[in-house]
């Protein structure tokens, strides 16, 4: 049995939608195996969290840590 070791990180930044800032301050958190997968669950929390729809053009320009 394979087993993924999960991280925790966290953001804090800007949010673009549709290439413009909508947001300049937005702060959150994850687990994720991996740095590519927690932008991912960050920008679908921010959709959830906004109500925006799931094909929404959504980026995390800002730099993302890993807590350990």
């Amino acid at each position: 049995m394979s087993t993924k070791k999960y991280f925790r990180y966290s953001y804090d930044g800007p949010v673009m939608e549709f290439d413009m800032v909508t947001i300049n301050h937005w702060k959150a958190s994850t687990l994720a195996p991996s740095e590519k997968k927690a932008r991912s669950n960050l920008a679908y929390q921010y959709k959830k969290q906004y109500k925006k729809s799931t094909g929404a053009s959504v980026k995390l320009p800002g730099k993302i840590v890993c807590l350990g």
